[in-house]
């Protein structure tokens, strides 16, 4: 189970929408590369872009709802920053970028920290330097939204959760995808969930 603040999120309980094993088959019936080198490498899916902007793919299907994403993503040494993943997204054929989308990541956002952001407009951002990143080391990585309640969970932990007071319409906006940053990262064991949680109440005990 994982939790943040008022919910219990139930991984194992929520339905699979996507869980294709990484294949050369999977990768081209099932991404799309708009910007960056992504290509299959193993049991991975290797992103590379050596550019200051995001290079990116998304997943083909639509992902309507609240959703999580959760999957094992690694930089690859020397590339020491920016693994970063989005749900609720859409794609800007007109100005050939990432339009409204939810961006989660690691070690990103030019200080090394993680964060989650609300594109485009990127008014709305958190963020925090005090997750320990070890560059080429395997992380467990589950993001995603509840009603504009988003949360990145590393390897079960919570490293961060923000609240959205307007919220993305997920039934509109339906796309989930990846972004290297000036970054060459690997993700692998990708699955799209629609999240199963339950409220959970939240007081203290007296201590005094």
């Amino acid at each position: 189970m994982l939790r943040i603040m008022k919910k219990e999120i139930d991984p194992e309980g929520s339905k699979v929408l996507f869980g294709e094993p990484v294949s050369e088959h999977c990768f081209g019936a099932h991404w799309k590369v708009h910007s960056g080198d992504w290509r299959v490498e193993g049991e991975w899916i290797t992103g590379r872009n050596r550019e200051n902007r995001p290079g990116m793919m998304f997943l083909r299907g639509d992902f309507p709802g609240d959703v999580l994403v959760d999957f094992e993503a690694r930089t690859v040494p020397p590339s020491s920053h920016d693994i970063n993943v989005m749900w609720n997204g859409s794609w800007d054929g007109m100005k050939n970028e990432r339009g409204t989308a939810y961006v989660a990541g690691l070690e990103g956002w030019w200080e090394g920290k993680v964060g989650i952001e609300k594109s485009p407009e990127y008014k709305l951002t958190a963020g925090t330097p005090l997750f320990d990143f070890n560059p080429g080391r395997i992380y467990r990585i589950q993001t995603g939204s509840i009603g504009g309640h988003c949360f990145i969970f590393v390897d079960g932990g919570l490293a961060l959760e923000m609240t959205d007071p307007d919220p993305i319409d997920s039934n509109r906006f339906t796309k989930v995808g990846f972004e290297a940053y000036c970054s060459h990262i690997q993700v692998r064991s990708v699955r799209v969930l629609a999240v199963a949680w339950r409220p959970l109440e939240m007081k203290y005990a007296a201590e005094f």
